[in-house]
């Protein structure tokens, strides 16, 4: 009777249970959704996000791209290769100090003018 017993303890009815398997799918797909979500927030093209960014693909190419986000409104600008054109005046120099630092250091303008003293 106590070795009926003891096999009876020691067979394990639930391991036949098809929805056992089930619930471990499940499990596995909301670590799934968890992880995307996480991804999803930590992208700095969030729609979900707070502050204002500026992201540049392709840097230095000819097919740079450069999105800007500015509150909820978002602009794309594309490159065209292209040097740029257009009237302006001198506004100062630029230096490149041996560190890398850039100092930049504006032209004194005449304020009745707007001309540049130099």
């Amino acid at each position: 009777m106590a070795d009926r017993l003891l096999t009876r303890i020691l067979d394990d009815e639930d391991s036949d249970d098809p929805i056992l398997s089930v619930v471990n799918i499940i499990d596995v797909f909301l670590v799934i959704i968890a992880g995307l979500l996480i991804a999803i927030l930590e992208n700095p093209l969030n729609p979900f996000a707070a502050q204002d960014m500026v992201v540049i693909r392709n840097p230095d190419t000819p097919q740079m791209e450069m999105i800007v986000r500015k509150g909820e409104e978002m602009k794309h600008y594309k490159s065209t290769g292209e040097i740029g054109q257009g009237e302006g005046v001198r506004a100062g120099v630029a230096y490149r100090l041996k560190d890398g630092s850039m100092i930049y250091i504006p032209e004194e303008t005449d304020k009745a003018t707007g001309t540049s003293s130099k």
